[in-house]
């Protein structure tokens, strides 16, 4: 890697950005010999004093910002004024230190060390402020949505791992330790990791998927292709638990979940429509069932049945219409939420079925007619002895 350290005609090795301190030099050199004190203690105190500006500014800027932070809180601006925040005592602090090294007079090695250093701790802190990107978008994540806060928590950890890893090669790189043998070690050592943690993996990185896509959430009813259904209790970072109506648990890992279809029953609202078969003989007038049927299920939304939506309007249709036996129609309402449903559908048919039997109105049983000619019908009579008549 290239560094940006030269060194100028009298041997003095600079880094190249503070052209100006050059001049600043020259005049507290001046004020060395004019303080009378020992050139290593003046330098010690101008470097002191350095260090300390850069805190307290760094310190006052960072009150102003907090002070943006609150009234931005809540919202997306709360993450641009919290990284800004984080900014000015790493960035200040770095910056009185590097001005601090140039003004003193120090010998040609301790420089060139000084300037490696500088250089690292400025890549620190520039690989810092993605990771704190990161992580302050998945607390605000989390802060939106309370239920994905198991999901967040490990992501902002893992986030941290990398870029602390990241950030400690290339420090270590930068100060001229090689790092070939960490490179094999680790390389090995990723393979291995990655065989074993495979599965691992996946469902981590799914849980970030179901985090960002959000399929499903938090107390929703949900239904698999696979068959299994609940209430989505809580997301994990490795697994979803459903409870079903039963009152079971039902985990499932979260790459099964991202790669199945689901049914979401409460999205985009927990009001469903419930559709009720009802059958009648052929001795019926289509019309009048249509009526009572409309009639009872209005009648129920006045007595105001649990779970029993009076809006949108009951409605009826002669749908699926002429049965092998029966006249088939469709009585569709309108529940409050999918577990209403089992409720609404028995006191609904109880009712049908009262209100047919005071209207006279017949149900179908199965019926077969079966047309015989006189050559089959002798054919399956028994035969008979006619001695014995």
């Amino acid at each position: 890697m290239t560094q940006p350290i030269a060194e100028d005609a009298s041997g003095k090795v600079s880094w190249g950005l503070f052209r100006p301190l050059e001049e600043t030099t020259t005049m507290l050199e001046n004020l060395a010999r004019a303080s009378h004190l020992a050139p290593s203690v003046f330098y010690t105190i101008v470097f002191g004093i350095l260090v300390f500006a850069g805190l307290v500014a760094g310190f006052a800027l960072n009150r102003f910002l907090h002070h943006w932070t609150k009234k931005f809180r809540g919202t997306w601006g709360e993450l641009f004024f919290a990284l800004l925040e984080s900014m000015p005592i790493p960035l200040l602090v770095l910056t009185a230190v590097y001005g601090g090294l140039e003004s003193l007079t120090l010998p040609r090695r301790y420089e060139i060390i000084g300037s490696k250093l500088i250089l690292a701790l400025v890549l620190l802190v520039i690989f810092y402020f993605p990771a704190k990107i990161l992580i302050l978008f998945l607390r605000r994540v989390s802060q939106t949505n309370p239920s994905l806060e198991r999901v967040t928590q490990p992501a902002s950890f893992v986030v941290r791992a990398i870029f602390a890893l990241l950030a400690t090669i290339i420090f270590l790189e930068n100060l001229g330790i090689s790092l070939t043998a960490v490179w094999t070690t680790l390389g090995v050592g990723s393979v291995a990791v990655a065989l074993a943690l495979q599965e691992t993996l996946s469902n981590f990185f799914s849980g970030l998927y179901l985090l960002v896509d959000q399929p499903v959430s938090v107390g929703d009813y949900i239904k698999l292709d696979s068959g299994q259904e609940g209430y989505v209790l809580r997301i994990g970072w490795r697994s979803t638990t459903l409870r079903t109506l039963g009152n079971n648990l039902v985990v499932i890992p979260n790459s099964t979940l991202a790669k199945a279809v689901i049914t979401n029953y409460s999205m985009p609202e927990d009001r469903m429509s419930l559709s009720i078969p009802v059958s009648v003989s052929y001795g019926n007038d289509a019309t009048r069932v249509e009526r009572i049927l409309l009639e009872v299920a209005r009648q129920a939304g006045r007595d105001n049945l649990e779970g029993l939506l009076t809006y949108p309007d009951p409605s009826v249709r002669f749908i699926p219409g002429f049965g092998d036996s029966s006249l088939d129609f469709t009585l569709s309402v309108q529940v409050r939420k999918f577990v209403d449903q089992y409720l609404v559908q028995s006191e609904l048919r109880k009712r049908i079925l009262e209100r047919f039997q005071q209207e006279g109105i017949d149900m179908p049983f199965p019926t077969r007619t079966i047309v015989l000619d006189r050559t089959t019908l002798e054919s399956l009579a028994p035969k008979t002895d006619p001695r014995e008549s």
